[in-house]
């Protein structure tokens, strides 16, 4: 089968597309076709040696979400088939022909759903709605995503909707984006790219602040969100794919007003939350059926061609999710 892997870090080039064999099928694991398969900020980050979390031992392979079919179920699997259609989130060595994942990662795909939206209901979806259940949203409040037009943002502001938010504000930072954005129904698309980002959400809100910030970028928009907050306001960070190289501290004067700074993590909550998140996940398939969250997938690339995929993540012009096609 055909693999992509990166042997030193650099630029988009440096991924291969190389042969291996199938990958081994333990007793708990699943083997499986690959159809679709998502390309995340995470994967950019790794192959050009910037991840913030350290480095990535080499070589590399991303461990990102797959769509595709079973063709294979280890000897422990019950509740898993052979020719079912699923998605896997953060199948290891997912740039690939063929991924095997422990069976745990796996969600069959309800009907109506092709493979390239399927590979959004696993990172980017579980993390949407994880984040919104985390901030603990309630009926008639106004929620304030960052990156509205990504992977998590576009499907954020969606859900946030679906689960009763009563305005919802998004930022982007290009008129296609902003377009695009609105076109999924935000009460105010934002520029954050002006200086005065922050003056807009607030006029917005009518100056009563947002209840709900969610926010993957870091650096100074951090601190810009917690002055963004209503009294009792949430700050929910998960992640900094844009911000700056080091994140300013939070004044404890800005917290004063009762506003909350909240770190996420997606494995801490499957660790110690593993119903929550799983309740998420039924969330969202609901939403997606019913066609209140609607997955956008911005551009289906040859698995041969990842560069080219990598390049329009760098380049921050894709319109939700980019995947791979075998």
């Amino acid at each position: 089968m055909r693999i992509v892997r990166h042997h030193e870090y650099g630029p988009p080039g440096v991924l291969r597309t190389e042969e291996s064999e199938l990958p081994a099928v333990g007793p708990r694991d699943v083997l499986v076709r690959s159809a679709a398969i998502g390309v995340d900020h995470a994967d950019v980050q790794r192959r050009g040696g910037t991840f913030p979390l350290g480095a990535t031992p080499l070589p590399y392979c991303p461990s990102t979400d797959v769509a595709g079919t079973v063709v294979r179920v280890g000897a422990e699997v019950e509740d898993v088939t052979p020719g079912t259609r699923v998605v896997v989130w953060k199948a290891p060595n997912a740039y690939a022909d063929h991924v095997a994942a422990p069976a745990d990662r796996v969600l069959p795909l309800p009907p109506g759903i092709d493979f390239a939206e399927a590979t959004l209901l696993g990172g980017p979806g579980r993390v949407a709605v994880n984040l919104l259940r985390t901030a603990r949203l309630a009926a008639g409040e106004t929620v304030l995503v960052h990156a509205g037009a990504g992977a998590v943002g576009h499907l954020a502001v969606q859900a946030a909707r679906a689960l009763g938010a009563g305005r919802v504000i998004a930022t982007a930072g290009s008129a296609a984006k902003l377009d695009f954005v609105r076109a999924l129904g935000v009460d105010e698309a934002v520029d954050y790219s002006l200086p005065d980002w922050p003056e807009r959400v607030a006029a917005a809100t009518g100056g009563g602040g947002v209840d709900i910030a969610l926010n993957g970028i870091g650096g100074k928009r951090l601190l810009d969100d917690v002055r963004l907050l209503a009294p009792y306001g949430r700050l929910v960070s998960f992640g900094g794919s844009g911000g700056d190289a080091e994140h300013p501290d939070i004044p404890v004067l800005d917290l004063l007003g009762m506003r909350q700074v909240m770190g996420f993590s997606m494995p801490v909550v499957l660790r110690h939350r593993p119903e929550q998140a799983e309740q998420a996940v039924r969330d969202l398939v609901r939403m997606v059926t019913d066609g209140s969250v609607r997955p956008v997938v911005h551009a289906r690339i040859p698995l041969a061609e990842a560069a080219r995929a990598h390049e329009l993540l760098e380049q921050r012009r894709s319109l939700g999710r980019v995947v791979l096609v075998p």
